[in-house]
């Protein structure tokens, strides 16, 4: 190592994500001394804006954060005002927001596995190029994502901010006719998101640091519902999260870092993988077996893996609560409003997503807090950045480096995987020439 020169290394603006980041990380002696994720995108100021708003209405508003995973938002937002005024929605609801969080899993894992991350696997710079040489996997990868977006229409409304989920109840309820045609289609997909389990398994790459791992633990591998569990083999209440998790200033960046028990932790598809593997639909374990024995991994880049696995769960779950499904009409009624105090703890596509709540007597919003899956990888992120660099200064050369630095920021969550190879990437100082190595398939 002391042949390696100080080195640093600053990727600025950070292309095909969602909102703006740079990287900086800086090498001394070898070591890495410093690396610094930082999250430029302007403030928003939605938990301001929401603030004096009905909180009946609130969880349309917050939807709009993301594009990419707006149900995830608004489920969370409705699970919390709902705990703050004490309405309990029906049975028949539950299931539906069931079946709106698989229709989100199918279509968002989708989008990150087959449009992001499938050009790394044949070594071209984006989908438009794995267009013109694997065309019929590119439709077969399309074909998945439409069964999550149709599945998301039917239930929800639209695949991305939905009108029907609200407070209380849904404001329509899907037809069983509809639904009967579904369950074809998503069994007819479900045939291409096996085969894309194994495509990603069998391009698996390794990066592997220990790492605390955190997410909700239940009965089914459901994205509702159950404890918030460690990996260290310890579960609390929702309600008790507030104790655990402690926010970390992030001096040059606009996003909050986070810790959990005073750790630096991991959310995702990886930490549900670990912690609920045994809960995945039977059909799934049948089918992904050799898989899903892989885990539970501390193997960062496996959260792909993961991702794809979930998926045939998310399928196998839906059709299971679609086939024989006998949905009835139910008229919504705005629920009547109080004072109160609510959380709401869904699992995303990045990860675990909480909502923190207060109302006025007039059901208005007086205060309200999320924790962002994407904040909350934020610390763990900028660790294995740097293990990554020092692991690999005397066997790559400085492209091959960022290459691996992209492909690990994009194993963690789409929002930030979207910064594939379109990388302007500006290095102080000179490092000895490196033996040039042919790419990992």
């Amino acid at each position: 190592m002391h042949d390696v020169p100080d080195i640093d290394i600053n990727i600025n603006n950070l292309s095909k994500i969602e909102g703006h980041a740079n990287l900086e990380v800086n090498v001394r002696r070898g070591k890495v001394d410093a690396v610094k994720l930082k999250i430029s995108e302007a403030k928003r100021f939605f938990t301001q804006s929401v603030r004096g708003k009905p909180a009946l209405s609130v969880p349309q508003l917050v939807s709009r954060i993301c594009g990419t995973c707006s149900i995830a938002h608004l489920t969370c937002c409705i699970e919390a005002v709902e705990d703050a005024m004490g309405i309990k929605p029906s049975e028949q609801t539950v299931e539906l927001r069931h079946l709106t969080m698989d229709a989100l899993m199918i279509r968002d894992h989708a989008m990150h596995l087959y449009i992001f991350c499938l050009p790394d696997i044949f070594g071209v710079d984006s989908v438009l190029e794995l267009a013109k040489k694997e065309r019929g996997l590119l439709e077969d990868a399309l074909l998945v994502k439409k069964a999550g977006n149709e599945l998301g229409k039917l239930v929800a409304g639209r695949s991305v901010h939905a009108p029907f989920p609200a407070v209380g109840g849904f404001t329509k309820v899907p037809s069983n006719e509809g639904a009967k045609e579904l369950l074809h289609e998503l069994e007819h997909a479900r045939e291409h998101a096996i085969g894309f389990v194994d495509l990603f398994h069998d391009n698996m790459q390794e990066f592997e640091r220990e790492t605390h791992f955190i997410a909700l633990k239940n009965e089914k591998y459901d994205f509702l519902g159950g404890e918030i569990c460690s990996s260290e083999g310890y579960c609390i209440t929702r309600g008790n999260f507030r104790n655990h998790l402690t926010s970390v200033v992030m001096p040059y960046s606009q996003s909050t870092g986070f810790e959990f028990a005073g750790k630096e932790y991991m959310v995702g598809a990886l930490a549900r993988m670990n912690l609920n593997k045994e809960a995945l639909h039977p059909n799934t374990k049948r089918d992904c077996a050799g898989c899903i024995g892989l885990f539970p991994s501390h193997n960062v880049m496996m959260n792909n893996l993961a991702q794809a696995i979930e998926i045939v769960h998310c399928m196998d779950r839906a059709m299971d609560r679609l086939e024989g499904a006998e949905f009835k009409p139910e008229k919504y009624t705005v629920p009547p409003v109080k004072a109160g105090k609510g959380i709401g703890v869904i699992e995303a596509p990045r990860g675990t997503l909480y909502y923190d709540l207060e109302t006025d007597e007039k059901g208005l919003i007086k205060y309200i807090n999320l924790v962002i899956p994407t904040a909350q990888n934020h610390v763990n992120i900028e660790r294995d950045i740097a293990v990554l660099v020092e692991r690999e200064l005397e066997q790559m050369d400085k492209d091959e480096i960022s290459m691996e630095i992209e492909k690990l920021i994009r194993a963690y969550d789409p929002c930030m995987s979207c910064a594939t190879h379109f990388l302007k990437v500006k290095w102080k100082g000179e490092a000895p020439a490196r033996p040039s190595r042919k790419r990992k398939r």
